[in-house]
């Protein structure tokens, strides 16, 4: 019994802040797994991410209003609420930074003894001044209150042993599966007005500044003035929605802001090629659904990401647009190295973990830090 439910008996809370993308999707993932490797799982976070993601459909939800940004007053009121939720929890695992910094307090308010499980899935904002420092002395005491540090890159675990953590592991995050395209490739382009073979380069994410569209319009900016230029596509939404909107109607740009799509399974097939320009990712997404469904990437050097990718993307330095339109180019005109690259992230990505082995590596540690289930055997 004990083999088959590890963690049977055990009562489990996973918190996050607000979250639209990564970090809710991966913890909407390992849901399952929790259940059956036979803990009762509560997910804590705010309501909105419950209504976009379904976590009660999976778990019990509580909900605790932890914000994106550092708010001292807001953060005293999710600390209590979240106090009131682990009640009886015998695991507390925080996905994200903020969400580590609400649980740890939470965690010494309520006393006894409880292991803390917070995992790193972005490096913080690049900031400087008062605020960056605030970050900082949050980031350091976030990860030494922790028992385990998971980190979803390579870079994260270093920073994370520089900063006193105790115990750092990587912990790849992966990205679900996609469902299969469900429309032809060119019914696709139609949409999206492609009815002369241009080309339509894709870019997927959240409308935010780590995410690097500025460089990505500058860059389609000197596509405009050719004959014909690419369609950019970007599928997302996000706080910089009206300002991207502004830049393309002004510059007359050749892109298109979709907003928020489930339909990113038959985007990718339709795309000629996916871009990437962040100015950091730990193990991005949408970098992961790219090289699976065999869709040339052109990424930033960024972060986790050559860790990630290796040879099977075109990599540039981040926030430089010339390099990334001379590399979009380039690889538009060489179809020949479009395929050999497809091929390449195709390989890579089946030497990847999935959605199972990321889920049973949190149960291993859960287990590590638990001990044997209740009346189970060791």
């Amino acid at each position: 019994m004990a083999e088959q439910a590890p963690l049977a008996g055990r009562r489990v809370a996973e918190v996050l802040a607000t979250s639209t993308g990564g970090v809710g999707t991966h913890l909407r993932s390992v849901l399952p797994a929790l259940a059956g490797a036979g803990a009762a799982v509560t997910v804590c976070g705010p309501a909105a991410t419950d209504a976009l993601f379904g976590f009660s459909s999976a778990a019990a939800f509580s909900p605790v209003e932890i914000s994106a940004g550092l708010d001292p007053v807001a953060d005293v009121r999710a600390g209590v609420a979240l106090r009131r939720a682990l009640a009886g929890a015998d695991l507390v695992h925080a996905h994200g930074l903020r969400a580590g910094l609400v649980a740890a307090a939470a965690v010494r308010l309520r006393g006894g003894r409880r292991p803390l499980v917070v995992t790193l899935h972005n490096a913080l904002p690049d900031r400087s001044g008062p605020l960056r420092r605030v970050l900082a002395q949050a980031e350091r005491a976030t990860v030494r209150a922790a028992d385990v540090v998971l980190a979803a890159s390579g870079d994260l675990a270093d920073n994370a042993r520089r900063l006193g953590a105790r115990d750092v592991r990587v912990a790849p995050v992966a990205a679900p599966a996609l469902p299969p395209a469900t429309r032809p490739r060119d019914d696709v382009r139609a949409e999206l007005g492609l009815t002369d073979g241009r080309p339509l380069v894709l870019a997927v994410g959240r409308l935010h500044p780590q995410k690097g569209y500025d460089v990505l319009l500058d860059a389609a900016a000197t596509w405009a003035t050719g004959p014909r230029p690419p369609l950019v596509a970007v599928a997302g939404d996000g706080p910089l929605q009206a300002e991207l909107a502004a830049r393309v109607d002004a510059g007359r740009l050749p892109v298109a802001l979709l907003g928020r799509r489930t339909d990113v399974a038959d985007l990718l097939a339709a795309a000629d090629l996916v871009v990437l320009p962040s100015r950091w990712e730990a193990r991005s997404l949408t970098a992961q659904e790219a090289l699976r469904a065999g869709t040339p990437l052109v990424a930033s050097r960024a972060g986790g990401l050559p860790e990630l990718l290796g040879d099977a993307a075109e990599l540039v330095p981040p926030g430089n647009a010339a390099a990334l339109a001379e590399a979009v180019g380039a690889l538009l005109a060489d179809p020949s190295r479009a395929a050999a690259l497809a091929a390449a992230g195709r390989e890579r990505a089946a030497g990847w973990p999935d959605e199972a082995a990321t889920a049973r590596q949190l149960v291993a540690v859960y287990r590590e830090l638990l001990g044997p289930p209740e009346g189970g055997a060791g």
